[in-house]
């Protein structure tokens, strides 16, 4: 796919309001335009999934793994829904981001790598982990 490490990019979605303020008639219709623009990209072979996320959750933090219920982020703030890309390059990635149907309302598009490991735990250093295991 992409560099020996990497296993694609990431378009978070991020800010759950961009709807405020449009007419229900104008959020139906940038809603279809964003699921066009996915299936265009699923067809294409650049996107191989994507969901929304809900608006409920729970997050799990601490030396006593404390749950506490969501929301996690201010609503701006808070990732709204995600595409995985299989392209090559950050750049072809970007590009896609910026055909985002919802950056004109005020969503916006975090562009990350997927990486097929973890950086902190190197294959050799897990090989060795499991080795001694065994």
């Amino acid at each position: 796919m992409n560099a020996q490490n990497q296993s694609g990019y990431m378009l978070l979605f991020v800010g759950m309001d961009w709807h405020k303020g449009l007419s229900p008639e104008q959020t139906q219709k940038v809603s279809e335009d964003w699921m066009a623009w996915f299936k265009k990209l699923t067809v294409e072979g650049k996107a191989v999934a994507g969901h929304p996320l809900g608006f409920e959750g729970k997050s799990v933090s601490g030396k006593n793994r404390t749950v506490t219920d969501g929301p996690f982020a201010e609503s701006k703030e808070a990732v709204g829904g995600y595409f995985m890309l299989d392209v090559a390059t950050m750049e072809e990635a970007v590009a896609i981001a910026q055909q985002c149907p919802g950056l004109p309302f005020g969503a916006k598009v975090e562009v990350r790598p997927v990486l097929s490991e973890c950086p902190l735990a190197p294959e050799n250093k897990i090989e060795e982990v499991l080795a001694g295991a065994k």
